[in-house]
C-alpha cells in the first residue's frame, strides 16, 4: 500500500508518506529536505554512503543532494518531511549564508517533535502563522546542533552546466553542447558532473524538469501546461517522471494542493 499526502503553508511543502514496496528514484530537491520516521527503517543512498532511519531518527537533506529511498523490509515505512526553500530557511535563521547540514541522521527528540509539529500544522491546515512560528523554531534548534557553516566548495564546471541545463529544460538533453563547452569528451564530462554531484548529467537534467513541473502544477494548477514548460512527451511521460520522485502523479499533487 502507497499512501502519499502533500499539503503546503507558509511557503513549506509537508508530506506525509507511508508505504511498503516502493522505491524512490535516485533523485534530488532544490529545498532543504527535513523529516521524522515514525515507523520501520527508512534506507538510503546519500552521494554514495548508505544511510538507515530508524523510528525517531531525524532525517537532513541538504539542497540537491542526490539520494534514493526504500523501506527495509515488507512491513514498510511511515515518515513525514518537510521541504524548505533555501531563501526561506536563510530568511529564519538570520543567517548571512547558506548552510549545510553535517550529519545526515539524527536522534534528537525535541528536534524531532518539532518537525512532527510543524508538519501537523500545515497537513491539518492549521494558521499559517502558527506554521510561521513553528518554523522559526525549528531553524533554531537544528542551527545550534547540526549545520556546518563550511559550504561545499563550489566548482565552476557544475556551477555552469547547471545554469546551462536550466535555460534548456523545454528541450532534450545535449551532452554533445554541454561537452563542447568545456572541451572534454561527452563521457570526460560526465564522469567530472557525477564526481561533483553524486548524479550524472541526465538523472539532474530530468530531476529538474520534475521540479520545475512541480513549481508550475502549484503555480498554475495546469497539469498540461507543466508538461508544454517542462519538455515532456506527453502527460505519461510527466506523470512516470514525477511518480518516481514524489511517490503519486502529477495529478494528483495537483488535487491535493487544490
Amino acid at each position: 500500500m502507497e499512501k502519499f499526502n502533500y499539503k503546503r503553508s507558509a511557503d513549506i511543502l509537508a508530506l506525509s508518506a507511508s508505504f511498503t514496496d516502493f522505491t524512490y528514484k535516485k533523485h534530488c530537491h532544490e529545498e532543504y529536505a527535513i523529516g521524522v520516521t515514525l515507523r520501520g527503517i527508512q534506507q538510503y543512498n546519500l552521494e554514495g554512503s548508505f544511510q538507515s532511519s530508524h523510528k525517531n531518527g531525524v532525517m537532513l537533506f541538504n539542497p540537491e543532494q542526490s539520494h534514493d529511498g526504500s523501506a527495509y523490509d515488507k512491513t514498510g515505512i511511515d515518515y513525514v518531511m518537510l521541504y524548505i526553500k533555501p531563501d526561506l530557511f536563510l530568511e529564519s535563521s538570520g543567517k548571512k549564508e547558506l548552510v549545510r547540514f553535517s550529519s545526515p541522521i539524527v536522534y534528537d527528540a525535541k528536534l524531532a517533535n518539532c518537525v512532527l509539529s510543524l508538519s501537523h500544522s500545515i497537513l491539518s491546515g492549521k494558521e499559517e502563522s502558527l506554521s510561521s512560528d513553528l518554523l522559526l523554531t525549528l531553524v533554531d534548534l537544528v542551527s545550534n546542533t547540526e549545520i556546518d557553516t563550511a559550504t561545499r566548495k563550489n566548482n565552476e564546471l557544475v556551477n555552469k552546466a547547471k545554469e546551462m541545463m536550466f535555460y534548456n529544460l523545454e528541450n532534450v538533453l545535449k551532452l554533445e553542447d554541454l561537452s563542447k563547452e568545456f572541451k572534454m569528451s561527452k563521457y570526460q564530462f560526465i564522469r567530472e558532473f557525477k564526481s561533483h554531484t553524486g548524479i550524472s548529467p541526465y538523472q539532474f537534467f530530468l530531476n529538474c524538469k520534475v521540479e520545475h513541473a512541480k513549481q508550475s502544477i502549484e503555480k498554475n494548477k495546469d497539469i498540461y501546461s507543466a508538461v508544454a514548460e517542462c519538455g515532456f512527451v506527453d502527460l505519461t511521460h510527466l506523470n512516470r517522471h514525477f511518480k518516481s520522485v514524489f511517490g503519486i502523479t502529477a495529478y494528483e499533487y495537483m488535487s491535493q494542493l487544490s
